[in-house]
């Protein structure tokens, strides 16, 4: 379970993914200055209708929404520079799903997606066929913002106080909540030492792959925090037995 889907995280995501971080970005984007409008989103007086699959659904499609909206500059630009936008087959309904899809596209190196068996989206197969069709002129374009911002990745474009405030709070060890309401403290350690973890006493003692029980609460355990993707990748984690704080 957890090989798999680590698996679709490196490969892409399910359509309904897609759809509903396009959904979250149209309501959360920057507006730009009409004056300095160059992209156009459509309308979004209405509020989306969200409908997840599961508690891993829910929290990747916030995440792809949220990286896109960081990058939003950055990714307009892409698609400015490269030609791609404006395209007359795409409305302005689907930039949102243009921009979101690029996001992805570019974390995975401009690889294909792969594609999982479930009832395929249109808009997202539409967007995907076009954002592919074009990938070396995208590739080539972030390349050329890269070199302009003499950027060693697209980490570095962004602002340096948005940066060091990244960098610490990817430096704080994570709080994870036991719902003892469906899983036992015993049964956890007993799931994460099969899993290859070493509970440890304190937070002094962290090696890779170890956690420690907070001293304060009890049903709360603490990680490194380089361990993120993976431990949200566990079972525990998608069965919502352990709750990331």
């Amino acid at each position: 379970e957890k090989r798999t889907m680590t698996l679709i995280e490196k490969n892409g995501y399910h359509d309904s993914v897609y759809i509903n971080a396009a959904k979250i970005f149209q309501g959360i984007h920057t507006e730009k200055r009409k004056d300095r409008i160059l992209v156009r989103y459509g309308d979004d007086s209405v509020s989306p209708m969200l409908t997840f699959k599961d508690e891993y659904s829910q929290r990747v499609s916030y995440e792809l929404a949220f990286n896109a909206l960081k990058y939003q500059d950055l990714l307009e630009e892409i698609l400015l520079d490269s030609c791609v936008y404006p395209c007359q087959s795409i409305p302005d309904e689907l930039t949102s799903l243009l921009v979101v899809m690029l996001y992805d596209l570019q974390d995975r190196k401009f690889q294909a997606r792969e594609i999982f068996e479930e009832e395929p989206v249109a808009e997202v197969r539409k967007i995907e066929g076009y954002l592919h069709s074009f990938r070396t002129k995208l590739a080539a374009a972030l390349a050329r913002c890269r070199i302009k911002h003499d950027a060693l990745s697209i980490e570095y474009i962004l602002p340096e106080t948005i940066r060091k405030q990244e960098q610490r709070a990817s430096a704080l060890p994570l709080c994870v909540w036991i719902n003892t309401y469906k899983i036992s403290l015993q049964d956890v350690f007993r799931d994460l030492e099969k899993k290859g973890f070493t509970r440890v006493e304190t937070v002094s003692d962290f090696d890779r792959y170890t956690y420690c029980v907070d001293q304060h609460c009890h049903d709360v355990l603490v990680f490194p925090s380089s361990l993120k993707e993976e431990l949200l990748n566990l079972d525990l984690f998608a069965d919502c037995k352990l709750l990331l704080q």
